[in-house]
């Protein structure tokens, strides 16, 4: 009775979190009824087995980003509460695992449920037994990064960089004869499921590797959990505002500080065009490939080989996830501070100014390191242009991010940032998948500069002036909700002038802080 009664209130706090109740909904939606046909057919073009069974496997790579994301929040969020827990009776053994197979579990039926109701399911005894033991591997991880990680941000791109490592360079995207990638958590369990025998299993095969797998790492994740810890906080900063032009150069010094104080940011600014770009040319076939682009005022189908293509599209997506990240980060960090400063007197347009600032230098940053990684796989008809068509992707992407912070808070807003880029410019604007995008992905944000940047890396001239104004066109736009959300986000309840007016702000001694900013 004891455990169930704390499972139950493990499964309490798990729907207490908005984020988890997001993925529930949003993942198992996504991958398994929305874009499952999409990823067999990319499997196929990528070399891989394609078809059913990948449609199959994308249960298990649902429940497991479900586990490990769930599992990690669990596991950073309540060290005191299990440590209490134990101190007041339950067995650490007892409180480590029962709450984590009780969200394999759950995760586990989601998954298979969207997938039943979508298509049915092939094989069913490998497929619940093997999206089971996918679940019960990323709890383990999620375990293990949130003993390990305690920043939000931090741990969750860990999980996710784990997870899209995993599933794009697993044996269901053909990348099954790369010795490198056998290392991956569901490698084998993935074999296992869509009947792909990986060939180097020896005497145990993929089915026992799989229940290695899954052991080993159930007993390294419950390990931590019983000797987990609690960790300490951080420090804080300081500075002074002025007139405008000083008010505007404070803002951006700490905005710049505080985009500084991201390491999560910067190591993504290294591990996101390697993964997105590098391992993907590395795993694309040497085949031609039918793009429809237009040239000299038509629209004509060209044939190009595949590793072009596929560079050429995942050089954008890199910059959008990055650029979404940073537009997130610079805005979301900065609210409470920033409210403060505006009631100590900086103006909100030299706030917004300061912020954009360093925003711009991001995304511009992000374009600058994709293209370099882009550059030593793909070697683009007519750089100038399609250097152009990234930024605008930046530019969008980093205004998109700014808006996801305050709908989606922090972590949520990560997920979000990988998963828009991915369904507007990996899935609807990609020539990798048809030879151009249907007419509902023109009202995407992605479309004009996706439109671009193919100009520029596959034709002689330009022809996409009208793409060019649309991609414009919704920079401008975001650029306006941006400052809406911004100064609505910023001005207190009431009347900022009525605060600022207050007398209490202008007695000697009293301070407002903007991020450790005295004035």
């Amino acid at each position: 009775m004891t455990v169930l009664a704390f499972v139950r209130r493990f499964l309490a706090d798990y729907a207490r979190n908005r984020v988890n109740l997001l993925l529930l909904v949003v993942v198992p939606v996504v991958f398994v009824a929305v874009v499952a046909g999409t990823l067999a057919d990319a499997a196929r073009i990528l070399g891989g087995r394609g078809g059913a069974a990948v449609e199959n496997a994308t249960a298990a790579w649902s429940a497991a980003f479900l586990a490990g994301i769930g599992m990690y929040f669990q596991s950073a969020a309540t060290r005191d509460t299990d440590q209490r827990v134990v101190l007041a009776g339950l067995r650490a053994r007892m409180a480590a695992a029962s709450h984590r197979l009780a969200l394999a579990v759950l995760v586990s039926a989601i998954a298979l449920v969207t997938l039943a109701l979508r298509t049915g399911i092939d094989r069913p005894g490998h497929v619940v037994v093997g999206t089971l033991m996918a679940a019960v591997i990323y709890v383990a991880i999620g375990t293990a990064v949130g003993t390990l990680v305690s920043n939000p941000v931090n741990g969750s791109v860990v999980v996710l960089l784990i997870w899209i490592l995993d599933v794009f360079l697993g044996p269901a995207m053909g990348a099954q004869e790369r010795v490198g990638t056998r290392i991956l958590p569901t490698h084998f369990v993935t074999s296992w499921m869509v009947d792909l025998p990986s060939g180097h299993a020896g005497r145990l095969g993929d089915v026992g590797w799989a229940l290695v797998w899954t052991v080993a790492a159930v007993a390294v994740a419950w390990t931590l959990a019983v000797r987990r810890t609690r960790r300490a906080g951080q420090p804080r900063r300081r500075q002074r505002p002025g007139g405008w032009r000083a008010q505007l150069a404070g803002a951006g010094r700490a905005a710049w500080r505080d985009a500084r104080r991201n390491p999560a940011l910067w190591a993504l600014y290294v591990a996101v065009p390697v993964i997105f770009i590098l391992l993907a040319d590395a795993i694309t076939p040497d085949q031609p490939i039918t793009v429809t682009v237009r040239e000299h005022g038509r629209r004509l189908a060209g044939s190009y080989p595949m590793p072009e293509v596929h560079g050429a599209t995942m050089a954008p997506i890199a910059v959008a996830s990055l650029a979404a990240l940073a537009g997130l980060f610079t805005l979301l960090d900065s609210r409470a501070g920033d409210r403060r400063a505006a009631l100590a007197g900086l103006r909100p347009a030299a706030l917004l100014a300061g912020r954009l600032g360093v925003l711009a230098a991001a995304a511009l940053l992000a374009t600058v390191v994709s293209l370099a990684t882009t550059a030593s796989v793909f070697d683009a008809v007519r750089w100038p242009v399609y250097a152009a068509g990234n930024l605008l992707v930046a530019g969008t992407y980093a205004l998109v991010g700014a808006l996801l912070a305050p709908v989606f808070g922090r972590v949520g807003g990560v997920f979000m940032a990988f998963l828009l880029p991915f369904l507007d410019l990996g899935i609807s604007q990609s020539p990798m998948l048809r030879s151009q995008p249907p007419s509902w992905a023109k009202a995407l944000p992605g479309y004009g500069s996706v439109r671009v940047l193919l100009d520029g890396a596959l034709t002689r001239g330009f022809d996409e002036l009208g793409a060019l104004v649309l991609a414009s066109g919704w920079i401008v736009v975001l650029s306006l909700a941006v400052a809406v959300a911004y100064r609505r986000s910023v001005s207190p309840p009431g009347s900022l002038v009525t605060a600022l007016a207050r007398p209490a702000a202008s007695r000697p001694g009293q301070s407002g802080t903007f991020n450790g900013v005295r004035g």
